[in-house]
C-alpha cells in the first residue's frame, strides 16, 4: 500500500490538476497585490514623476529603478503611468476623427461618436499589440509583446483631404443649390470600406522578412513620405490655428461661413483675427513651459496641458459652446453610428501607399521601443516582434474599419514616456488601454473636445503634426548620403514637395467628361495619387532607389558644380577637356 502511494505521488499531476494549480495561484498573487502595501505601493519615488524641475530651486529626485516587461509592478504605479501613457497619446488619438469628420462636414453628434469611437478601438486594439499571441501551429505571431500601443494614423488625414473634395466635385458625395457642401456619411463608409480592403496588403507584408521590407522601402524613401505628410498635416493645423480650415478659410464676404468657424458660432471672428493667434500660441507657449520646467508626468502629456490652459481660457472669454455637450448621451460604445461601406476606387492606390507607410513606420518604432525596453534589436526575436506588430496593425486596421475607424498604426510618443519614467512593464499598457476605453466609453469627454475652439485645437495640433515633420528628417538623417541616396531624395522630393504646394497641378490633364465609369474612375485614380504628395513621393522614390545603382566611389551630388568633368564624359578618354 505505502509502496502504490509512493508510486503514485510520482506521477504527472492530471491536467486539470495543473490547470487548478494555475488558478489558485494567480488568485493568491491577486491577493497579495491589493492586500499588501508592497502590492499597493511598492517602493518607487513617487516624487520623481511630479516634482517640475524649477532651475535653482528644485532638487532633481533620484531616478526611480527600471522596470522590464515582466517585473513586477505595483498597483499605484501600473495606474499612474498607464493614465500617463493615455494622456501622451490622447491628443493623436483624437485629432484624425476630427479632421476627417470635418472633411466630410459631418454633423457634429457624428464627430462626437467618432471621437469615442478613436478612444475604444485604440483602447481594445493596443491590447492586442502588448499581449502577443502566437498563431497556433505556425511561427508566425500576432503583437509585439512590448508596451506597444496604436491609435488612429495621421496618414489618412492626408488621403481624405484629397479623396472629399474629389467626392463633392463628381457627385459622390451631395452639394446644396447654393454649392454648401453637405454631409457625406457614405463618403466616410467608402473610406472605411477601401481601408478594410487595402489592410489585406499590410498583412501580407507582415510575413516578408524586415531585412527585405527595409531593402525594398529604406529610409531613403519612407523618410521623404513621412516628412510630406508632416507637411500636409501642418498647413490643416495652421489653418485651425487662425480660425479653422473649412471654408471660412477663404474669407467670404457673406454667407453661413463669413466668419469662424461659422457666423453661428458663440464669439465668430474673421479667419486669420488675432484673437484666434493668440488662443493657438497660448497652447503653443504653455507646451514650451512644460517641457521647460515640467514634472516628468507633465512634459509626456505636455501637449494634453497646453490644449487644456488654452480650452480654459477660450472657455473664460465666450468662445465655448457647451449646448452640444448638454446634448451628449453619457455613455457610448462603437456601432451606436454606422455607416454604409463601400469601396471607392481612386482612393484605393493612395490607400495602399498609406498602409506601406504604416508598416514601415511600424518597423520602425518598434525597434525603438525595444530599444527603451532594453530588448535585443537584431534576431528571431527581434524579427519576430516586427512581423507580429506589422501582422497586428494590418489586422487592427481592418477591424477598426468594422468598428467604423479609418486605420491605425503603431504610436511613436509611447517611447518617450517609457524613456522618461523607465518603466516599459506591460502591466502599464494595460492600464492605458482601460483608461482609453473608459475616455471613449464617456460620450460626454469626446462631447467636450469636439467642442474645443479650432484656434486652440490648431495650436495643439500644428504642433503635433510638425513633430511628423521631425520623425522623417530624423529618418532621413539615418541614411549615408551618397550620391544615389541624394538623386533619389531630389527625384521623390521634386514630385512630393510640388504636389504638397500646389495641391491641383493635376487637375486639368484629363478632360474626359464621357459615360465611361470605370475609366472615369481610373483617370480619378491616377489623379488623386499624382496629387496626393506622398504617395506620389513613395512611388518614384522607390522606382529610382530600385533601378539605379550605386557609383563606385561618389558622395557628391549631381547638382553640384565641383563635380569633375570627366564623370560625365560620354568617352572611353577619362581625362577628355570640355
Amino acid at each position: 500500500m505505502e509502496e502504490d502511494k509512493r508510486v503514485s505521488s510520482e506521477l504527472p499531476a492530471p491536467a486539470h490538476s495543473r490547470k487548478d494549480n494555475r488558478v489558485q495561484r494567480l488568485i493568491r498573487r491577486l491577493v497579495t497585490k491589493v492586500s499588501t502595501k508592497e502590492g499597493l505601493i511598492g517602493e518607487y519615488n513617487y516624487s520623481y514623476l511630479f516634482t517640475p524641475r524649477i532651475p535653482f530651486i528644485t532638487k532633481t529626485p533620484t531616478e526611480p529603478p527600471f522596470f522590464g516587461l515582466h517585473d513586477r509592478m505595483p498597483v499605484l504605479l501600473g495606474f499612474l503611468l498607464g493614465l500617463q501613457h493615455a494622456l501622451s497619446m490622447l491628443a493623436g488619438i483624437v485629432s484624425p476623427p476630427i479632421i476627417i469628420s470635418a472633411s466630410a462636414n459631418l454633423s457634429v453628434e457624428m464627430q462626437q461618436y467618432l471621437v469615442s469611437a478613436s478612444l475604444i478601438a485604440s483602447g481594445i486594439l493596443s491590447t492586442v499589440q502588448i499581449t502577443r499571441f502566437h498563431i497556433w501551429r505556425t511561427k508566425y505571431n500576432l503583437g509585439t509583446g512590448l508596451l506597444s500601443v496604436v491609435g488612429t494614423s495621421f496618414a489618412t488625414i492626408t488621403l481624405v483631404s484629397a479623396v472629399f473634395p474629389q467626392m463633392y466635385s463628381n457627385g459622390y458625395c451631395p452639394t446644396a443649390d447654393d454649392g454648401t457642401k453637405l454631409p457625406c456619411p457614405d463618403g466616410y463608409g467608402a473610406i472605411l470600406g477601401t481601408a478594410a480592403v487595402c489592410g489585406l496588403l499590410e498583412i501580407l507584408m507582415s510575413f516578408i522578412p524586415p531585412k527585405y521590407l527595409q531593402k525594398l522601402f529604406p529610409p531613403v524613401v519612407t523618410g521623404p513620405v513621412v516628412l510630406l505628410i508632416g507637411l500636409h498635416l501642418v498647413e490643416s493645423g495652421f489653418k485651425d490655428w487662425a480660425g479653422g480650415s473649412g471654408d471660412c478659410s477663404a474669407r467670404p464676404e457673406s454667407g453661413l461661413y463669413a466668419m469662424c468657424p461659422t457666423v453661428n458660432a458663440p464669439h465668430p471672428l474673421p479667419w486669420g483675427s488675432a484673437e484666434f493667434i493668440g488662443l493657438g500660441f497660448l497652447v503653443f507657449v504653455t507646451i514650451v513651459i512644460c517641457e521647460l520646467w515640467g514634472a516628468p508626468i507633465m512634459k509626456s502629456c505636455a501637449v494634453i496641458v497646453g490644449l487644456i490652459v488654452g480650452s480654459i481660457v477660450a472657455a473664460g472669454v465666450g468662445y465655448f459652446d457647451s449646448s452640444s455637450i448638454d446634448l451628449a448621451p453619457g455613455i457610448t460604445f462603437t456601432w451606436v453610428k454606422t455607416f454604409r461601406l463601400s469601396v471607392y476606387g481612386p482612393a484605393v492606390l493612395p490607400m495602399l501607399s498609406v498602409y506601406i507607410t504604416c508598416a514601415m513606420e511600424a518597423i520602425g518604432d518598434i525597434t525603438a521601443t525595444c530599444e527603451v525596453s532594453k530588448q535585443e534589436v537584431d534576431g528571431p526575436m527581434y524579427d519576430s516582434r516586427i512581423q507580429g506588430g506589422v501582422l497586428a496593425d494590418g489586422c487592427n486596421s481592418i477591424i477598426a474599419a468594422l468598428m467604423t475607424m479609418t486605420p491605425m498604426s503603431t504610436f511613436a510618443q509611447n517611447n518617450g514616456v517609457i524613456a522618461l519614467t523607465k518603466c516599459a512593464n506591460r502591466t502599464a499598457g494595460y492600464w492605458c488601454c482601460f483608461f482609453l476605453v473608459l475616455m471613449g466609453v464617456v460620450a460626454k469627454f469626446a462631447a467636450a473636445l469636439v467642442a474645443i475652439p479650432k484656434a486652440v485645437l490648431g495650436g495643439m495640433t500644428t504642433f503635433l503634426f510638425a513633430s511628423v515633420v521631425v520623425s522623417g528628417i530624423k529618418i532621413i538623417t539615418t541614411i549615408p548620403f551618397t550620391r544615389k541616396d541624394r538623386f533619389v531624395l531630389t527625384c521623390s522630393l521634386l514630385f512630393g514637395l510640388g504636389a504638397t504646394l500646389v495641391p491641383d497641378w493635376f487637375s486639368y490633364v484629363f478632360t474626359y467628361n464621357g459615360g465611361n465609369h470605370a475609366l472615369r474612375g481610373l483617370l480619378d485614380a491616377v489623379q488623386i495619387v499624382m496629387e496626393t504628395g506622398y504617395t506620389i513621393a513613395g512611388i518614384v522614390g522607390v522606382i529610382i532607389n530600385s533601378i539605379l545603382s550605386e557609383p563606385e566611389s561618389s558622395t557628391t551630388a549631381p547638382y553640384e558644380c565641383d563635380i569633375p568633368h570627366e564623370e560625365y564624359s560620354i568617352t572611353e578618354n577619362k581625362n577628355v577637356s570640355h
